[in-house]
C-alpha cells in the first residue's frame, strides 16, 4: 500500500514537477550529472531540491522512527507516528496542488517537489524500522528477486517483494493517469494508500 503512494508521487514529480523523482535518489543523482553535462540549470535546481527535500525527510523521519530494537513489535508505534507525520506533509502537498487547480506555477512546483521529497524521505525511515525492506528504493528488491530466480532458491518473503514492485508500477500508472486526465484526483492517488495503512495500524494497535 505504501508503495502505491510512492509510485503515484514519483509519477507526479516526474511529469509535472521538473522531470525528477521524489524517491528515486539514484536517478536524481544521475540527473544532476546530466544537468552538469548539458548545462541545464533548471534540471540541476530540481534535482538539488529533490535531494535536499529527501535528506530533510530522512533526518526528520529518523528522529520520529528511531532505530530497530531487539524483540520490537511487528509494527512499532513509532512507525505509525512517522507515517502520520508523512501524511501531514502529503496533506500540505495536496492542499497546495488543489489551490493551484492541479496546474502549479513554477514557484509552486518547487514547493511541491520539496514536500514530495520530504514525504518520501520520512517514509523510507519509517519502513526501515520494520527491517530489511523498502517501499521507496526498489533496485535491491528487484535484484533479490532476479538473483533468486537465477539460483532457483526463492526467499521466504518473495511474494511481498514481488507485490511491492507491482504496486510501484500500479501507483505510477494511477498517478500518471490522474495528472494527464484529471489533475484534481492527484491527492486521492497520493493520500488514499497511506491513509489506509495508518487506519490499519491504528486498528492493529487497539486490538493488540
Amino acid at each position: 500500500m505504501l508503495t502505491l503512494t510512492t509510485g503515484a508521487l514519483d509519477a507526479v514529480s516526474y511529469l509535472r514537477l521538473g522531470k525528477v523523482f521524489s524517491s528515486v535518489i539514484t536517478g536524481n543523482l544521475a540527473l544532476l550529472g546530466v544537468a552538469a553535462g548539458q548545462h541545464d540549470a533548471m534540471l540541476a535546481l530540481n534535482g538539488g531540491l529533490a535531494l535536499a527535500g529527501y535528506g530533510c525527510g530522512v533526518l526528520a523521519g529518523g528522529a520520529f522512527a528511531s532505530t530497530p530494537e531487539r524483540d520490537q513489535p511487528v509494527w512499532p508505534v513509532r512507525v505509525t507516528i512517522t507515517l502520520g507525520a508523512e501524511l501531514a506533509v502529503l496533506a500540505a502537498f495536496s492542499g497546495e496542488w488543489l489551490a493551484d487547480g492541479g496546474h502549479p506555477t513554477a514557484a509552486s512546483r518547487r514547493a511541491l517537489l520539496l514536500l514530495a521529497a520530504v514525504a518520501m524521505g520520512m517514509q523510507s525511515t519509517a519502513v526501515r524500522r520494520l527491517g530489511q525492506i523498502s517501499t521507496t528504493y526498489l533496485t535491491s528488491t528487484l535484484t533479490g528477486i532476479l538473483t533468486a530466480l537465477a539460483i532457483r532458491r526463492w526467499p521466504a518473503a518473495w511474494q511481498r517483494s514481488t507485490g511491492i514492485l507491482i504496486a510501484a508500477v500500479i501507483g505510477a500508472t494511477l498517478g500518471a493517469l490522474a495528472v494527464s486526465y484529471s489533475p484534481l484526483w492527484v491527492p486521492a492517488a497520493v493520500l488514499v494508500p497511506i491513509s489506509a495503512v495508518l487506519a490499519g495500524s491504528v486498528a492493529l494497535a487497539r486490538h493488540s
